[in-house]
């Protein structure tokens, strides 16, 4: 059956897209200054709510995972994918290459400007630098996308209501039409998030891939160089997102987190490898003694500015990823429970983060203090990427790993970048209905987007920063749709599941069937 594609929504969001990209190219300081303005002033004036949001939200999907709702099934039949294929599909959707980027430098950041009004460059602020990166890369950040991702799985699986998006939802939730102006604001703001995100992560992302490997060469890197990765890369996600999820993006995150456990042994086993393992161990158990500490610390005495500059950050730049990751969580969850989601997602997300930046961050922390490497020196003056390779360089074989770093980078890309692409061709048609996909060409044309908007930004000179701020400001309005995402989704379970016997539910997840609604929706 021919599937509608929602015209008037894809004409909208590219004239928008593309008017703050013209804006960028007219008006480069006027619109970075008035950008970096609002954003302060959201951080400023949501910043505590920001904090209650996601710790309150940890608390709520642990307890459902571990009340008779968490045995729901969403769909019935069995799960479409493996389990290791399932979870490194949400890794590589929702991380993107910047782990390979922050993994190795992020805790230099927090050793110099630490959190909890401990003392910079002191023995304390060292050990709780890696602690800090797997705080922000870990529980929290990873309810955060199941906080749309399972709602919006419950809409489309459960209920077995049309359109795999979150203005649907909200549409089936509050009665508006979606095809009406808050449901239309809802798509737009949800593909604006998507070029905002993901520009900046290719514009950041390609350069620093591009200075790693022509180090690795010899050869000087240049515009010319990052242009062609870009497209190389736009093949390969283009392609991928062509041929469907099963045989695409099922198989390229497959074999990136496997490259992922490869990197990550090998510099275990290359590296100071006692100091890794030991500093690994106390950096979780660090995290998790002030984890309600780290969660809540808005530091309104001493105002060191760590909160706003870090985790509050943090935790509106992971919302404006969430839509679009949420929603593929969504589409490839059918046959799981709400348990299984809710722990693979948090836990078996939060473990890959914990393992990757407590390795790779315990590397560039020996390397620091041993004196090999001057980190936090070389950060101070800018050198971020050339502090990066010069840690791969201090180990044994450090080309190789450089290698396998950009390689890494590169397939990370292109699983977000594919992912994306798949949700905004889902949301972009009308009436999407379970078991069904979007059309192949419009994947494709949306990957084609996706390239050519940072393409574009980095030929004008425009500041790809000002992007980020402008998607980061569309994160607070997204907190408030995902309330409403959660409000309907817990309605819904006590409507569908209030009354019935947990045993009940116990017997369904033997048999690969829904459990028996307490009412027809």
């Amino acid at each position: 059956m021919q599937k509608k594609l929602d015209k008037l929504l894809i004409g909208i969001s590219l004239v928008v897209v593309f008017a703050i990209v013209a804006g960028l190219y007219l008006f480069p300081e006027a619109s970075q200054n008035m950008a970096g303005t609002v954003k302060s002033l959201m951080i400023d004036a949501f910043g505590s709510g920001t904090l209650i949001f996601t710790l309150g939200g940890v608390v709520l999907l642990a307890a459902i995972a571990f009340t008779k709702y968490g045995r729901i099934r969403l769909g019935e039949g069995a799960p479409e994918y493996s389990t290791f294929k399932w979870i490194a599909m949400m890794m590589s959707c929702g991380l993107g290459s910047a782990t390979c980027y922050w993994a190795f430098i992020e805790w230099a950041y927090y050793a110099g400007t630490p959190g909890l009004s401990i003392e910079p460059l002191s023995q304390r602020a060292y050990e709780m630098s890696v602690t800090y990166t797997m705080f922000h890369w870990g529980f929290s950040a990873w309810t955060l996308y199941a906080l749309v991702g399972i709602p919006i799985a419950y809409h489309f699986h459960v209920r077995k209501n049309a359109s795999l998006s979150m203005s649907g939802m909200v549409s089936k939730i509050t009665g508006l039409k979606q095809d009406g102006i808050v449901c239309r604001i809802i798509d737009v703001v949800f593909i604006f998030i998507c070029f905002g995100g993901l520009s900046i992560t290719l514009g950041v992302s390609v350069p620093l891939v591009t200075d790693v490997l022509c180090s690795v060469i010899g050869i000087q890197s240049s515009f010319i160089m990052n242009l062609v990765i870009i497209i190389a890369l736009s093949v390969i996600y283009s392609l991928s997102s062509y041929i469907g999820i099963q045989k695409g993006m099922a198989k390229i995150s497959d074999w990136n987190v496997k490259l992922v456990i490869l990197f990550t042994i090998g510099v275990v086993v290359c590296g100071p490898t006692l100091f890794i393992l030991n500093n690994v161990t106390q950096s979780f158990g660090l995290m998790m003694q002030n984890f309600v500490h780290m969660s809540l610390f808005t530091d309104p005495v001493g105002q060191s500015g760590f909160p706003g500059a870090w985790t509050v950050f943090y935790w509106l730049y992971w919302i404006t990823y969430a839509p679009f990751t949420g929603v593929f969580i969504a589409k490839v969850s059918k046959g799981r429970t709400i348990r299984s989601v809710i722990l693979n997602t948090l836990v078996s997300g939060s473990v890959g983060c914990f393992l990757y930046f407590g390795v790779l961050g315990s590397l560039g922390l020996e390397r620091q203090l041993s004196g090999a490497v001057d980190m936090i020196g070389m950060l101070a003056e800018g050198g971020d990427t050339a502090a990066i390779i010069q840690v791969m360089r201090s180990l044994p074989g450090g080309p190789v790993f450089m290698i396998l770093f950009c390689v890494s980078s590169l397939l990370f890309l292109a699983t977000t970048l594919d992912g994306a692409a798949f949700t905004m061709a889902s949301t972009s048609t009308v009436g999407l209905k379970q078991g069904e996909d979007p059309h192949p060409f419009l994947r494709l044309f949306w990957c084609i987007m996706l390239s050519l908007v940072p393409l574009t930004m980095i030929l004008i000179g425009a500041s790809l920063d000002t992007i980020k701020s402008c998607a980061f400001i569309t994160a607070v309005p997204v907190i408030f749709i995902m309330l409403v995402l959660l409000y309907g989704w817990l309605r819904w379970m006590r409507q569908d599941y209030g009354k019935v016997p947990s045993a009940e539910l116990e017997k369904t997840l033997l048999t690969g069937e829904e459990a028996p609604h307490e009412k027809s929706h």
